[in-house]
């Protein structure tokens, strides 16, 4: 039986739709004997709070099964610094942009535009604030209030998650999230990350642990959606071909503009 390391490249915003993939993959790998170390090559801003803690998870759950290093490229923030550290180590490029540890709500309030525009919307809702988080109206301050305590248990969460992985105090940590994020060599004397250095020098590093030659190292990633294959081929990359834009355009348009979007 030859052996092999896995290089799993995850690009773009967390969501639901785009991790799910990646969790079935990272179930298989654990089952793969060939399969001896895992390279997590990420480069994102974050995205949905389930969506990044099951990529953690996930991510956590393989490496417990056989040694995953992660590798933060151009970006690892927010969700996607979360999902790296649930890697046996992280290394980052001098310039990546590390950490934003923070939690975000963001409310759309439409209806003075759409009274400009003309347009009459009504929402007919059981519930005294069922409404709320529609879109189109403002909050009230005892919405804003129950909003600011469920990103606050997030937020908290969050730290606690950083400090466990990171090995530090958590009022250390909570120091640190602020939700700005940092360069890789800063993050490296923060205590962030684990090392400096490109994929390569990882994946070498990801050899001499496993013993497995790097010159073994296989590219593997979720099956592209069947549109794609059929208009730009085969291939098993991930890939950002024509449909997969489009869908990711159009969600894009209604999370932004639903009123409600909590993001790591």
């Amino acid at each position: 039986m030859r052996e092999i390391l896995a290089h799993v490249q995850i690009r773009g915003m967390l969501r639901e739709r785009a991790v799910e993939p990646y969790l079935r993959l990272f179930k298989g790998l654990r089952n793969r004997r060939r399969v001896r170390g895992v390279l997590l090559d990420i480069s994102s801003g974050g995205g949905e709070v389930v969506a990044s803690t099951d990529l953690y998870l996930s991510v956590k759950r393989l490496d417990q099964v056989k040694p995953v290093y992660a590798s933060i490229g151009a970006m690892g923030a927010s969700g996607a610094y979360m999902a790296a550290i649930g890697a046996r180590r992280v290394y980052a490029y001098p310039e990546s942009s590390v950490g934003s540890i923070g939690v975000v709500f963001a409310h759309v309030a439409l209806r003075d535009l759409a009274r400009r525009l003309g347009i009459s919307i009504e929402l007919l809702h059981e519930g005294v604030h069922k409404d709320a988080y529609q879109g189109y109206r403002p909050l009230t301050d005892e919405e804003r209030a129950k909003l600011k305590s469920v990103t606050h248990e997030s937020y908290e969460q969050f730290v606690e998650m950083v400090a466990r992985e990171r090995k530090r105090p958590v009022e250390e940590i909570r120091a640190l999230a602020t939700g700005e994020f940092w360069t890789g060599t800063q993050a490296l004397k923060l205590g962030l990350v684990d090392a400096l250095g490109d994929r390569e020098l990882v994946v070498e590093e990801l050899a001499r642990l496993t013993g497995v030659p790097s010159r073994k190292t296989v590219r593997f990633a979720p099956p592209r959606p069947f549109l794609d294959r059929l208009f730009f081929g085969g291939g098993n990359d991930v890939g950002g071909g024509l449909t997969g834009r489009l869908t990711d355009a159009v969600e894009d348009a209604v999370t932004d503009l639903s009123g409600l979007s909590w993001r790591r």
